[in-house]
């Protein structure tokens, strides 16, 4: 979706939610997917902004290193991409989860050549409902055209979108074309890391920038 769009907005404003895809992501294991999770410090029942919430502790980094080495150290790229995701994992994180995410956000498109602009829900002014919100960012951004996953049908308005003269199109995860993977059948249910240690920058070949 990102290298779909000219402008890609973190919509860290909103509130943080448990057992989301913000602090985890699956990789691909010799017993099967297995989860990755960056540990949270949370308040009360989770009424914190997802740009307030802070990583707890820095033990996760060199656990998650080490199932990347151990279960990708076959994997063609292996060399290529730890050469630079190795010092993400190693260095002192970020405090804030938002950040974290933004910097490995930021070098896996590095290294896709990737060139979206990418900014923050909070670097625009913001109103209040969540689909006006989500149509006054694209307005502030100078965009004509809004792209959102297919999660997002439940809730959003489309006459809001509308009324600002705002298309509201969807994008369309299905059908993402498999390519070659360690340990057995083929799973789509992992992290992009997956798609880079097997396939480097041949990964564009298995990424599909579709709306509907």
């Amino acid at each position: 979706m990102i290298a779909a769009v000219d402008e890609f907005i973190l919509f860290d404003d909103m509130q943080y939610t448990r057992r989301d895809w913000r602090n985890r992501n699956q990789i691909k294991t010799t017993q099967g997917a297995n989860w990755l999770t960056i540990p949270v410090k949370v308040k009360g029942k989770y009424y914190q902004a997802i740009r307030e919430t802070e990583v707890e502790g820095t033990q996760w980094a060199k656990d998650h290193w080490k199932a990347l080495s151990q279960n990708y150290r076959r994997a063609p790229y292996f060399n290529e991409i730890s050469a630079w995701l190795e010092p993400l994992y190693l260095a002192e994180p970020p405090e804030q989860l938002s950040q974290l995410n933004r910097c490995f956000i930021e070098a896996i498109c590095t290294y896709l050549g990737i060139k979206t602009t990418i900014s923050n829900s909070w670097d625009y002014p913001l109103s209040e409902g969540k689909s006006e919100r989500l149509a006054d960012l694209c307005a502030a951004g100078g965009g004509s055209e809004y792209i959102s996953g297919p999660a997002t049908k439940d809730y959003i308005d489309r006459a809001v979108f509308a009324k600002r003269g705002i298309q509201l199109t969807w994008f369309d995860y299905a059908g993402y074309p498999e390519y070659p993977q360690l340990w057995g059948d083929f799973t789509h249910e992992v992290s992009i890391l997956d798609l880079l240690f097997n396939c480097g920058k041949n990964a564009h070949r298995n990424m599909r920038y579709v709306r509907s």
